[in-house]
C-alpha cells in the first residue's frame, strides 16, 4: 500500500496532524446516484475526491499547508425518486446547510479559517448556503464547482461533451475506475425537449424531472470516451485548482482579504 498523503486527513495520524499549522481546508461534495446505465453510482464522489487530491498535492508541493477533508457522499437528488429501479440517496439543501455549518464551526474552533468547497454534483447548489453562513461563521468560504471551473478545458479535450454520464464523466471514470465502467451498456444520453422554449434556451430554470427528461439519467453521448481524455482532464483541473488553493492558503491575512 502506498504511503499516506500528508494532506489527506483520513490517511494521517494524530501525531502528524497536530504538528501542522493548517492554512486552509478543502471539503469535497459528491452524490450517490445513477449515471446512465454504465457508470457506478459513486462516480461523482470518485471524481471530486481525485481532483481534490491532485490539486492539494500541487498546492502542498508549492508550500501551502492545505488539508483535504473527507468527502460528503450525499447530494440533493430529489428529482431522481420516480426513476424506475433507481436508488437515489438524497438529502435536502437544509441538510447540507446543517452539515456545512457544523464543519465550519469545527474548523474555526481549531484555528482553520479558510475553507474551499469543491463540488462535483450539479444538484448541490451551495452558493446560497455560503451566503447564509457568511455573516457569522468566522471562516472564509469559497466555492468551486469543478465542472464550471473546467468548462473551457472540457471543450478542448472532449469531442461530444454533454452534462451527465457523458463523454466527460465517462472518460474520468475510465481513468479512475476502469474496471467499473460498462460502456457497452450505455444509451446515447438523448434528452427530451421541453414544450416551453425558455426552458430549452436556459432562460427559465427548473428542477428537471429525470424520469421524464432522460431515458436512463444520461445527458450526453458517452461513446467517444477514453481513459486518456479523462487523465488529461484530471491533470488540467488539478493544476488549475492547485494554484487556486495555494493562493487561498498563503495570501496573508488583512482587513481586505481576499482583495488587495
Amino acid at each position: 500500500m502506498a504511503a499516506p498523503l500528508p494532506f489527506v486527513l483520513n490517511q494521517q495520524n494524530h501525531d502528524f496532524v497536530r504538528r501542522q499549522k493548517w492554512q486552509a481546508a478543502v471539503l469535497p461534495f459528491g452524490a450517490t446516484e445513477p449515471h446512465n446505465l454504465h457508470l457506478p453510482y459513486g462516480i461523482d464522489c470518485f471524481q471530486v475526491e481525485a481532483i481534490a487530491t491532485r490539486a492539494c498535492q500541487h498546492a502542498w508541493d508549492a508550500g501551502a499547508k492545505v488539508l483535504q477533508l473527507p468527502a460528503v457522499p450525499f447530494g440533493v437528488n430529489t428529482n431522481y425518486f420516480q426513476i424506475p429501479g433507481a436508488v437515489a440517496l438524497s438529502v435536502m439543501p437544509t441538510t447540507l446547510l446543517a452539515i456545512l455549518k457544523d464543519i465550519t464551526d469545527s474548523l474555526r474552533r481549531q484555528g482553520i479559517k479558510r475553507l474551499v468547497l469543491l463540488n462535483g454534483h450539479g444538484g448541490n447548489e451551495l452558493k446560497p448556503l455560503l451566503r447564509q453562513l457568511h455573516p457569522d461563521c468566522g471562516v472564509f468560504l469559497a466555492l468551486c464547482d469543478w465542472f464550471r471551473m473546467g468548462a473551457d478545458i472540457i471543450t478542448q479535450i472532449m469531442e461530444k461533451p454533454g452534462e451527465h454520464a457523458d463523454e466527460t464523466e465517462t472518460s474520468l471514470a475510465m481513468a479512475l475506475v476502469p474496471d467499473w465502467v460498462k460502456l457497452e451498456l450505455a444509451d446515447d444520453g438523448a434528452t427530451r425537449k421541453s414544450s416551453i422554449e425558455a426552458i430549452n434556451k436556459g432562460w427559465l430554470s427548473i428542477t428537471r424531472p429525470w424520469h421524464i427528461a432522460t431515458s436512463n439519467t444520461g445527458v450526453g453521448d458517452p461513446s467517444k470516451s477514453t481513459a486518456a481524455k479523462g487523465e488529461k482532464l484530471l491533470e488540467a483541473l488539478a493544476q488549475r485548482l492547485g494554484k487556486t488553493l495555494y493562493e487561498v492558503a498563503t495570501t496573508p491575512d488583512s482587513d481586505l482579504f481576499p482583495y488587495t
